[in-house]
C-alpha cells in the first residue's frame, strides 16, 4: 500500500501514528484510457503555448505571475513567495480531531477524496488504533478533524470501515450548492397512495445485497475493445442510433409496467442460479457504508 504521507492522529491526549494512503487510483474520476490532441494531417502531438495576444507572442515561465481577478479585467498580483507564505505556516504532521458526529449526519456531498488511515507497524502503535476504531463503532460516530499537508490544511472525517479507518476529505460549506429549491418544488409536491404501493413493488422486486464486483463500466470495456480492434486494422462498424424512450402518459400504467419487468427480471436470476448449478453464496459479513445520507 503506497502511503503518501505520514503523521499521528490526535485523539484527546493520545497520539496515534498513522499514514495517509489513497483509496483509489489516480485515474478513477476519469476513464482509464487517456488520449492526446493530434494533428490529423500527420498524427503529431499538438503542444499547447502560453500566448499573450496583446502583444501576440508566446510568453516564457519567467515572465509570468498569478493574478486574481477582482473585477473584469482587473487584477491583484500574487507572488509565489507570498503565497508559499502562507503555505508553511502551521505546517504540521498531526491530525488534529475536533470532535465526534453520528455519522448518519454527514452527508456524502460533502465528502471529496478517502484515504486509508494506515496503522503504525508495532503491536504498541496499533492498539490505540484499535481502541479509537472499536469505539467508534460502537457510538456510530465519525471524527471530524482538520491537518496540515503539503503546506494546506484539509478538514476531513475519519470513520470506520472494516478492520480500518479511512479518512474522508471533506469540502468547505462554501463550496457546496445549497438544495433549498428543490427541497422548495418538492414540499408542494404529493404522491397517489396507489403510486406509493406500485413504487414500493418495483423497490422490492430490485432488492440485493451490494456487490462492488457489479460496479464496472459498460463505456471502459467497449472503449478497450474499440481501441484493441482499431491497432488489430479491424474495420469499425456504425454503431445503431439509440431508440428514444416512449414518454410516459400514465404514471400508474408506467410503474405497472416496471413492476411486471423487476419480477420477470428477478426470476431470470434465479433461473440462472438453477441452470449453474451453484448455491446462493453465503450473506457478506456486513461493512460499515460509507454513511447515511441525511436530508439537508
Amino acid at each position: 500500500m503506497r502511503v503518501t504521507w505520514n503523521g499521528s492522529l490526535s485523539f484527546g491526549l493520545v497520539s496515534i501514528p498513522v499514514g495517509l494512503a489513497p483509496a483509489t487510483k489516480p485515474a478513477a474520476r476519469q476513464s482509464d484510457v487517456s488520449f492526446r490532441l493530434l494533428h490529423r494531417e500527420d498524427l503529431t502531438p499538438i503542444k499547447q503555448k502560453r500566448w499573450c495576444p496583446a502583444h501576440d507572442q508566446e510568453v516564457g515561465p519567467d515572465e509570468l505571475v498569478k493574478g486574481w481577478e477582482f473585477a473584469k479585467g482587473q487584477f491583484v498580483v500574487v507572488e509565489e513567495a507570498e503565497l508559499e507564505a502562507l503555505e508553511r505556516r502551521d505546517d504540521s504532521r498531526t491530525i488534529d480531531i475536533e470532535r465526534f458526529v453520528p455519522l448518519g449526519d454527514v452527508d456524502p456531498i460533502w465528502m471529496d477524496r478517502t484515504y486509508f488511515l494506515v496503522p503504525g507497524a508495532a503491536p504498541a502503535q496499533r492498539r490505540p488504533y484499535k481502541l479509537l476504531l472499536e469505539v467508534m463503532e460502537e457510538a456510530e460516530v465519525g471524527a471530524i478533524g482538520r491537518f496540515v499537508r503539503s503546506g494546506r490544511e484539509s478538514i476531513c472525517l475519519v470513520r470506520p470501515r472494516g478492520q480500518g479507518l479511512v479518512l474522508e476529505t471533506l469540502y468547505l460549506e462554501e463550496d457546496v450548492y445549497t438544495q433549498a429549491e428543490i427541497d422548495e418544488a418538492m414540499s408542494e409536491t404529493d404522491v397517489k397512495r396507489p403510486e406509493l404501493d406500485l413504487a414500493r413493488q418495483i423497490v422490492q422486486g430490485l432488492a440485493a445485497e451490494f456487490d462492488p464486483d457489479e460496479l464496472t463500466s459498460t463505456y471502459r470495456s467497449e472503449l478497450r475493445a474499440l481501441l484493441e480492434a482499431k491497432l488489430r486494422g479491424e474495420e469499425i462498424a456504425e454503431p445503431e442510433p439509440t431508440p428514444e424512450p416512449a414518454p410516459t402518459v400514465d404514471l400508474i400504467e408506467a410503474l405497472k409496467a416496471s413492476v411486471a419487468a423487476a419480477k420477470g427480471s428477478a426470476k431470470q436470476g434465479s433461473s440462472r442460479q438453477r441452470a449453474d448449478g451453484k448455491p446462493k453464496s453465503a450473506k457478506p459479513e456486513k461493512k460499515p457504508s460509507r454513511t447515511r445520507a441525511a436530508r439537508r
